[in-house]
């Protein structure tokens, strides 16, 4: 498998559960898959081979202790890279997942934040965590469930 075909794969992976999140939220179906750890553990999955895949000795020791001129030298291994981005992914949607729940346990509205999240992932969650603080402060009660969202297993 090459590795562009991983960083691909790897984008196009992830968009179906944010098009649910977004599109569809109170959908049955949208729930069961959100709430599946399934998702991240494919993904971690491919960071993983990544990971080692692209570890050296020379990557370990920037890494261990890394100064921005490494990480610049280091990220521009397309290996390193690739790496890099898969693990955006996995904690962008993990936080955009947290955002939906949240959402749905909730109420509090959450389409802009996904939506921030899904481009630029710590964005969107000061976003949800901003329109959260002024739900509250309207006084709407944000900790009252809107609908049950199962837990993840």
């Amino acid at each position: 498998m090459t590795l562009d075909l991983l960083f691909d794969g790897a984008n196009v992976f992830v968009l179906p559960f944010w098009l649910l999140m977004i599109v569809l939220p109170k959908w049955g179906i949208t729930q069961r898959i959100i709430n599946s750890t399934v998702p991240f553990a494919i993904l971690a999955v491919v960071y993983i081979y990544l990971f080692i895949t692209g570890l050296s000795p020379e990557t370990a020791e920037s890494f261990a202790n890394p100064t921005l001129t490494d990480l610049a030298r280091l990220f521009s291994d397309p290996q390193i890279t690739a790496t890099g981005w898969v693990h955006f992914l996995v904690m962008d949607l993990f936080v955009g997942r947290w955002i939906y729940q949240e959402g749905l346990r909730t109420g509090v509205w959450t389409i802009h934040s996904l939506l921030l999240c899904l481009f630029a992932g710590p964005i969107g969650l000061l976003s949800h965590l901003a329109t959260r603080f002024v739900v509250q402060a309207a006084g709407r009660g944000v900790e009252a469930p809107s609908e049950s969202v199962p837990e993840s297993p």
